[in-house]
């Protein structure tokens, strides 16, 4: 019998056969996996809107949920900013739990068995994701922008599915994860012309006489669209593990049909259709923040037909650094040699907030999280300025854009809305609750680094509500174990600024 629940023997009996010298460090990272997702979990169970929890009681020896059932859930006091691994054990009545699959699965609640499954795929993706770092030196800086995001192991810091990848064997992971460092052969598949939906200028490379010439994932390729592809150029995975960085070129974002975290990552046929408008469009808004924000250009999309043979070509980040400076994906920077004191955290969220807030009054709502947002670095570590990336999921007002006689291009109807409690749950639910929450890595640190970057902004109507209402955040807990509500749901978290 495994001494491991389900997910994890299953990663150790396919480890043991793919990369057996892996396995005693694949099993020795199982605890500190588990609770680190065990962490993220107690996240949402203590402030996820969750139907079948009455009520919420925090006293000195930690937090009680009682559930409609009767039971109680008991753990420590939850700090929702937090990124460490602080949480290794709760207890549902008199059992305790070290394992967050299993206790999702002892709570039988609707839909818990299959996000118990995926807890389980994240707890054993997790440890051999920490696994293959043993021996990796961090201290020197990265040559190249993709080799920045492939420090990041523990995925996304707050979502208990971080490392869920399931559809992905243990040699698939080995062979495309981006913190296992792997060059990756994407296809190259001529489709005719036209049968193809082609936005901006698609480059000559990747074309065969009349025929353009569409990048796959080799995931996508074998699972999905079910084909060998005879030719292949290689690339270097980015964090998003479906976006991969060719040598000398652009940034490749492929489809990739499988659920990672919270998403299927296929590529919308509308969102093809308007890349290269809405590339155009955003370099209005970040013209206006006095050179602190650029927006990587989409060069190219093109789809053939269906979201999962489709990909967008982007401008690497790195071209907007200049003279020693460094770009780095916001999420990279725990991983990096930077002190991080109080008042480097104060600088950086007084620059976030500076461009975030700028364009939140001009109209435009960035989702601003680890992974979109990058920062410009000084050859000293100083924060200089912002790079943004991928805009499909950024949230656009008319009437704000129109009192700044800025008009709205035609841009999928998902993207448009004057409704100030969705653009304001866009951008502080992604830049504070996510990308600084991240950074700074606790409460405490949190709050004294917003109370001291507010002190100068301008004083405008989204500062106000920014400063006095609770802080919106995905209620990504909830959203796993409420699979047939589409959309994004949110949850409240203090805020460190009330």
């Amino acid at each position: 019998m495994h001494r491991f629940p389900t997910a994890e023997a299953e990663v150790a009996d396919e480890l043991a056969v793919v990369r057996p010298g892996l396995l005693p460090r694949y099993e020795a990272e199982l605890p500190g996996a588990r609770a680190a997702v065990l962490s993220r979990l107690w996240r949402g169970l203590a402030h996820d809107p969750l139907p079948w929890v009455t009520r919420r009681d925090q006293g000195r020896d930690g937090l009680t949920l009682y559930l409609s059932d009767g039971r109680r859930l008991h753990g420590p006091r939850p700090d929702p900013y937090a990124t460490g691994a602080y949480v290794t054990v709760v207890r549902l009545d008199e059992a305790e739990y070290d394992d967050p699959a299993r206790l999702v699965t002892d709570l039988a609640v609707p839909h818990s068995a299959s996000f118990a499954a995926e807890l389980g795929h994240s707890v054993a993706s997790l440890a051999l994701s920490r696994a293959g770092q043993e021996g990796r030196a961090t201290d020197a800086s990265p040559g190249s922008d993709w080799e920045w995001e492939q420090r990041i192991v523990d995925g996304h810091p707050f979502h208990p599915t971080c490392r869920s990848r399931p559809g992905f064997s243990v040699a698939e992971q080995l062979a495309y994860g981006p913190e296992h460092r792997p060059v990756v052969e994407l296809g190259l598949v001529p489709v005719r012309a036209e049968e193809c939906l082609v936005t901006g200028a698609w480059p000559r490379e990747l074309r065969d006489g009349e025929r353009v010439v569409l990048p796959v994932h080799p995931w996508q390729a074998a699972h999905v669209l079910k084909r060998v592809c005879e030719e292949r150029r290689a690339g270097h995975p980015l964090m998003a593990l479906r976006t991969l960085a060719l040598p000398g070129g652009p940034h490749v974002k492929t489809s990739l049909s499988a659920r990672l975290t919270s998403s299927v990552r296929d590529i919308s046929l509308p969102s093809v259709a308007a890349s290269a408008v809405l590339s155009e469009f955003a370099e209005t808004p970040a013209a206006h923040t006095d050179g602190l924000l650029h927006v990587t250009r989409t060069l190219a999309a093109a789809a053939a037909g269906s979201p999962d043979f489709a990909a967008v070509l982007r401008e690497p980040p790195e071209a907007y650094a200049t003279g020693g400076e460094r770009v780095l994906p916001v999420a990279a920077l725990a991983t990096t040699e930077l002190p991080r004191s109080p008042a480097w955290l104060a600088g950086f969220a007084r620059l976030a907030l500076t461009v975030g807030l700028r364009l939140l009054e001009l109209g435009v709502a960035l989702e601003a999280h680890g992974q979109n947002l990058l920062v410009i670095l000084s050859p000293a570590g100083d924060p200089l300025r912002l790079v943004y990336r991928d805009l499909a999921d950024i949230r656009v007002s008319p009437a704000r854009l129109a009192r700044h006689g800025i008009t709205v291009p035609g841009l999928p109807a998902r993207m448009v809305t004057d409704d100030e409690r969705t653009l304001r749950h866009k951008l502080f639910g992604s830049l504070v609750a996510g990308a600084l929450a991240g950074t700074a890595g606790s409460g405490p640190a949190l709050t004294e680094a917003l109370r001291t970057a507010v002190r100068d902004l301008p004083r405008t109507p989204d500062l106000a509500a920014l400063r006095a209402d609770p802080l919106p955040t995905k209620a990504l807990t909830l959203m796993r174990l409420s699979p047939q509500t589409a959309g994004d749901q949110w949850a409240e978290l203090p805020n460190p600024l009330a």
